[in-house]
């Protein structure tokens, strides 16, 4: 049984992500198929989606949802962390099978990361972390770039004779999330001040990553394409909510950040399979 993904055991984490869905049904069978999760439960007509019994995703359908602004506050993407770069290799083998429309693969140094997006606009990364030991670390910021990733080499990994890819794997999570902010600057302040989490990459004034417990980011804030945005418009789908799950809480908590995404905080308990 593979270990939790180092991402999942710092002092705060992230939990789960909601995304409002203009035909959750559709978008819950793409997830199925596409990233492998497993259905866990319906509520008030939200499907909450996971792998073996952790919830990473809840889908809150809304017929009437205006379809999601690249160009606004949001999600840039939800980003799967697999347990292992053998995890990886089958998840690329499912998807050359099945000739998923992948639209970019790249090796960040700190790990290995393919990205597609949903039906309804929602960016996905799947990914795997080299061995924390094997970051290079410049006091806190942290090394990473975008290089292309040797697909063959990742393939490899995978044993001969290998059953494959049978879905998300047991201790799959939710390794980051990346937003879309008006200000990566003031992504910055609300996530120090609101969370204590530190600065370990910059792009530039365009992109901020940040982080808890030296993990290389839990989250990414970037301007590229929605520099100067304001509030989110809770009309459109795609993000909901977030949520970070912390040793630092007793009860659940739920704040907005300055673009009006709302991040909710649950307690440490309850890691291995909240519902």
């Amino acid at each position: 049984m593979s270990e939790l993904p180092f991402a999942a055991t710092t002092p705060v984490s992230v939990s789960r992500v909601g995304l409002k869905a203009r035909d959750a049904e559709s978008l819950a069978a793409y997830y199925r198929a596409v990233v492998g999760l497993q259905e866990l439960s319906r509520a008030d007509g939200a499907i909450t989606l996971g792998a073996a019994n952790r919830p990473l995703m809840v889908l809150e359908p809304d017929s009437a949802a205006k379809p999601d602004d690249p160009r606004s506050a949001g999600l840039f993407h939800t980003a799967f962390l697999l347990p292992s770069r053998a995890d990886l290799g089958r998840w690329i083998n499912h998807a050359a099978a099945n000739r998923l429309a992948i639209e970019g693969a790249s090796d960040h140094l700190v790990s290995e990361a393919l990205y597609l997006t949903d039906p309804e606009g929602n960016g996905i990364e799947i990914y795997a972390d080299r061995s924390p030991q094997d970051w290079k670390w410049n006091g806190g910021r942290i090394a990473m770039a975008t290089e292309r990733l040797n697909l063959p080499a990742v393939v490899g990994s995978v044993p001969a004779g290998d059953a494959g890819w049978q879905g998300a794997p047991e201790n799959t999570v939710v390794g980051h999330v990346h937003l879309r902010v008006g200000r990566p600057e003031d992504a910055e302040a609300w996530w120090h001040d609101q969370f204590g989490f530190d600065t370990v990459a910059k792009y530039g004034s365009q992109a901020v990553f940040l982080s808890s417990g030296h993990y290389h980011h839990h989250i990414g804030a970037n301007a590229w394409q929605s520099a100067g945005a304001g509030r989110r418009d809770p009309s459109r789908s795609g993000l909901a909510w977030v949520e970070m799950r912390s040793d630092n809480v007793k009860d659940e908590t739920s704040r907005e950040d300055p673009w009006g995404t709302v991040i909710r905080t649950v307690p440490r308990e309850g890691l291995s399979g909240r519902r």
